[in-house]
């Protein structure tokens, strides 16, 4: 019996030390991208991505607890305007500001997420003309922790917030082609 516990143990100590050195090799930064086709031009897309207080009507977080606590600072619209939110276990509770812009090519966030885990990243748009519109990228990037890349060994993190970029182009199309 005490054969069989300690085989046991190894096979899960090892098991363990192999998950935590697969980790270890991952890289130590992520980045996460989506781009859709908008028939809009890039101005009216531009001017609905600086103005903090109209994602509601386009992003997917806002969904996810229509009852969260949001509140609004700094400038009303582009650089220096502030979003904090407090919400459920679906959205948790952070901040982002508007760092940069280009008008009406590129909106750079800083985004600080408190809960349910500590990160700070930055999230990027980007809107590039074309015959059929305007093509526009969301993409989020930053330090991948040692915690997040043994997090990435069972979570795809690139297919989970992948998807809430892919909504958040779609409803922002749905919006901007009205």
């Amino acid at each position: 019996m005490k054969t069989t516990f300690l085989l046991i143990l190894a096979v899960l100590v090892v098991g363990i030390v192999g998950v935590l050195a697969y980790a270890a090799t991952k890289p130590d930064v992520f980045r996460v991208e989506r781009s859709a086709t908008i028939k809009a031009p890039p101005e009216r897309i531009f001017a609905m991505i600086t103005d903090l207080r109209g994602w509601r009507a386009w992003s997917p977080y806002e969904k996810r607890d229509p009852e969260m606590t949001r509140n609004y600072s700094g400038a009303d619209k582009g650089k220096g305007a502030t979003y904090a939110w407090d919400g459920n276990r679906n959205v948790g509770a952070g901040r982002m500001e508007i760092a940069d812009v280009t008008p009406p090519s590129k909106v750079v966030i800083n985004l600080e997420f408190l809960r349910p885990f500590k990160a700070n990243n930055t999230a990027e748009f980007l809107m590039r003309p074309t015959t059929d519109g305007t093509t526009v990228t969301w993409a989020m990037f930053g330090p991948s922790l040692f915690v997040g890349k043994v997090m990435g060994i069972f979570i795809d993190m690139d297919r989970m917030i992948g998807k809430d970029f892919e909504d958040g182009l779609a409803n922002l199309k749905a919006v901007a082609e009205k």
